[in-house]
């Protein structure tokens, strides 16, 4: 199965600036499908060849800005403010603004993910995230009976009177990452348990029956978790995250253990809700120590009278049971 995209990738990458003012001009209440018409027509992207939806995340939130008494916007960043702003100076800020009626924000999110498909090789994809957020008022930015041991508890407190949620700006998108995921993962420590076994993992998908018709990407996306080194530069711990799917089957558990006929219309079923060949196998590598027994049963079916995996999917089902990993 080939994969291309019209747009080179090095191109799409050079358009993040754009993209980024694109996604913040975006009406947000005109919904995720008109965000992604939007992206794609910017990008040269249309008729069928061009990113599409996997994954809508939400019910997150992180600290947000400062705002005054009538909700006007003081700073959209806390942190920045009180560190750099006033010099992390906690004595003066507290007096300074003692009175002034400022209100600290958090900023509540749903995070939608897009994927494009630049080759037939399970890591050759684009992965878009943006972010539709939500800024509400959070707390006073300074309590009278209350004073903070330091700067940290100050700008994220753990035990603070918090007030309710009243919404003080208009929602946004906003651009989070774009990213081609064979950069992201060429950035990795080589001789990495975690590097080595996501690479392993990418290896089965493209021996498996699933990547006959199905691209790594319409299935999984990367989720980034970054961090910057003891030299300073920023890397990311990696790990695949499946693409969304509404109220899937539970396979069969070790209470519930079954076998033959039974075993195989179970794992079948599960297949087709994830709309792709040997999906209960790559689940279970994401769900660490899920499962397995599951592997096991149907490793003793093939041993018997039932034949019902592809030869290529039992190959791999044979090299994890002899040296088994998760990611």
């Amino acid at each position: 199965m080939s994969h291309s995209v019209k747009t080179p990738v090095t191109e799409i990458v050079a358009k993040a600036e754009s993209l980024a003012r694109l996604c913040e001009q975006t009406d947000v209440a005109s919904g995720v499908e008109q965000l992604l018409q939007g992206v794609n027509e910017h990008l040269g992207l249309g008729d069928g060849s061009g990113f599409s939806h996997r994954l809508s995340r939400g019910g997150w939130h992180r600290i947000g800005g400062v705002v005054d008494n009538h909700y006007q916007p003081v700073s959209s960043n806390l942190r920045h403010w009180v560190e750099i702003e006033h010099h992390s100076d906690l004595d003066q800020l507290m007096l300074d603004y003692l009175d002034a009626g400022y209100f600290v924000t958090r900023i509540t999110g749903k995070t939608h993910y897009f994927t494009l498909p630049s080759g037939s090789d399970p890591d050759a994809f684009m992965q878009l995230e943006v972010e539709a957020l939500q800024e509400v008022l959070e707390r006073p930015l300074i309590d009278r009976d209350w004073y903070p041991d330091s700067l940290e508890e100050f700008i994220d407190p753990l035990d603070y009177p918090k007030l309710e949620p009243e919404v003080v700006a208009a929602p946004r998108y906003q651009l989070r990452r774009l990213f081609a995921a064979a950069d992201i993962l060429g950035r990795l420590a080589k001789d990495s348990r975690r590097q080595q076994n996501l690479q392993r993992f990418l290896a089965d998908w493209q021996r498996s029956s699933a990547a006959d018709d199905h691209h790594f990407s319409q299935h999984w996306l990367l989720s980034l978790q970054a961090f910057t080194d003891s030299e300073g530069s920023q890397r990311y711990n990696v790990r695949p995250l499946a693409a969304s799917v509404d109220n899937p089957p539970q396979l069969p558990d070790d209470n519930n253990l079954l076998n033959g006929r039974e075993l195989a219309n179970a794992i079948h079923q599960y297949d087709r809700a994830f709309a792709y060949p040997f999906a209960w196998f790559f689940q279970m590598l994401s769900h660490k120590g899920e499962n397995y027994h599951l592997a096991n049963a149907v490793l003793q079916d093939q041993l018997g009278a039932y034949d019902y995996l592809p030869v290529k999917d039992l190959k791999i089902l044979r090299d994890w049971e002899a040296q088994p990993y998760s990611v």
